[in-house]
């Protein structure tokens, strides 16, 4: 069983689904139940927007796969990276989970600012907050497994 994976350089770098199968499987648990009670079109639009902001070239490509299958328009995913440019595609709930994601992501320029977390906490309840930030943590540890490891966009692995 190998345990690297080799990206576009030809560098070979550690497979990490197979190298930690328990983590793995630990993040593959987490991320399902962060997703859980959460509209699917919001879920993706919060992957995409932390995989632009970590320059994840393969979670990217995953996401916006997976947006236009649960019938994304390639409109809104145009505008998912100047969100607050084009407002008028995107909900005030999404809008708010945007502005939250950017905050969490980008957590060492500042924080995640009051103005941000609060209208992020009018627009949803107790649960369905607790259940956003899980999934902004685990797009951010995600991108994080596949940046490090090197992955490659277009290779997406799930069955």
């Amino acid at each position: 069983m190998t345990t690297t994976n080799t990206n576009v350089t030809g560098t070979a770098r550690l497979n990490f689904a197979k190298a930690a199968p328990k983590v793995f499987r630990a993040l593959i648990g987490f991320d399902a139940a962060a997703r859980e009670g959460l509209d699917p079109a919001l879920v993706e639009l919060i992957q995409i927007r932390a995989s632009h902001l970590n320059h994840c070239a393969y979670c990217l490509h995953m996401h916006t796969n997976d947006a236009r299958k649960a019938g994304e328009t390639e409109d809104r995913l145009h505008m998912v990276p100047v969100w607050r440019k084009a407002r008028h595609f995107f909900t005030e709930k999404e809008q708010a989970a945007l502005a939250l994601t950017e905050a969490v992501t980008l957590v060492a320029d500042g924080g995640v600012p009051d103005t941000v977390y609060a209208e992020a906490a009018a627009r949803f309840d107790e649960q369905e907050l607790a259940h956003v930030l899980s999934l902004i943590l685990t797009i951010n540890t995600w991108n994080r497994v596949a940046l490090s490891t090197a992955k490659v966009a277009g290779t997406d692995e799930r069955g």
